[in-house]
Order: C-alpha cells, then structure tokens, then sequence
C-alpha cells in the first residue's frame, strides 16, 4: 500500500514581503553594507599579505578571519538581495542545502578563529618572551586548518540532519535564507 508523500523541491523565502514599502531602502541598506564589507575585507587581505611588517601570527589570523567574512557575506547576501527585488522569490532545495552547508561552515569557522586569535593574544600577552617561538608558522597554519576542519565537520553533520528530515507540509520559509529556525 503506498501512502501520499509529496516531497518539496523548492522553498519559498517570504522575507521582507510582508513590508514592500521598505523593499527597496533595505535593498540599498543591504547592497551598500556588502559591498563596504567586501572592500573592508579585501582591503584587510592586501594589506596583510603586501606589508612585511604584517606577517606575523595575529595578522595571518586576522587575513583568515577576513576571508571568512567574505565568505559567509557571499553566502547570504545574493539570495538577500535577490529577494528584496523579486515578488516571489524561490530557493530550489539543492540550493537552500548549499547555502545551509555553507553558511554553517563559516560561521562555525570564524567562531573557531575568534577561539584561536583569543589564544594567540593570551600567549602574546602572559608569554611574550617565547611568543614566536610558541606561535610558529607551522602552529599558526595547523589552528587555522583546525578551525576550517571543525567548520566543515560540523556543517556536514548538521546539513545531513536537517535535509534528511521530511519537508512535505509547507514550502515557505518566514526568512530570507535558509537557516535552521525557519527550517
């Protein structure tokens, strides 16, 4: 006996619908703090990588905390913005998982920088005598590939979990990404 399952294959992202009045002031609000976002980042990346003075272990944190930003800015603001100027904005459901994937990456992986760059000023500050000797390049390049690691791991198992569930009473989502409440 088979039963009736109808499976979603696309998400409906309401966001700011409900206030079309505002759709166009938040979309240049929005529009202008990602492109600021982006320039300040890359500003940050050039700067970090061209100045030698700045090749040092705070700096190397710093530069991959900027990507990640970028990164996590990219992953959100497309579909933002996209939503603000369309009447009635879809996500197919590989592309709410792609965007859920990797917005968790990036998320998780600037919480484990944070974690890290916090780690780097304790030891600069309560052993600076062996400070570089503790944060060497090798160190430095392993917590950062830690903290992607951790990124990526936690995002495959929480996209894994979440999209395996069924999705089958309703297709709108109260939000503009996909995130995991209005999921």
């Amino acid at each position: 006996m088979q039963t009736n399952q109808t499976t979603v294959t696309e998400f409906i992202l309401v966001g700011f619908m409900d206030h079309p009045e505002l759709q166009i002031p938040l979309f240049i609000f929005f529009l202008l703090t990602y492109l600021i976002t982006l320039v300040g980042n890359i500003g940050i990346i050039i700067l970090t990588t061209t100045e030698a003075r700045l090749h040092t272990p705070m700096y190397f944190f710093l530069r991959n905390l900027s990507i990640v930003d970028i990164s996590l800015s990219t992953t959100i603001a497309p579909k933002l913005l996209t939503t603000l100027v369309i009447e009635h904005s879809t996500i197919s459901f590989t592309g709410c998982t792609t965007q859920f994937f990797f917005f968790v990456i990036f998320v998780t992986t600037e919480a484990c920088l944070l974690a890290v760059m916090a780690y780097d000023r304790f030891i600069a500050i309560c052993y600076p005598l062996v400070y570089f000797v503790v944060m060497s390049k090798k160190l430095c390049i392993l917590l950062v590939t830690a903290a992607y690691a951790c990124g990526f791991v936690n995002s495959t198992v929480h996209t894994i979990v979440i999209f395996s569930l069924n999705f089958c009473n309703s297709n709108t989502i109260n939000h503009f990404f996909c995130d995991v409440p209005p999921l």
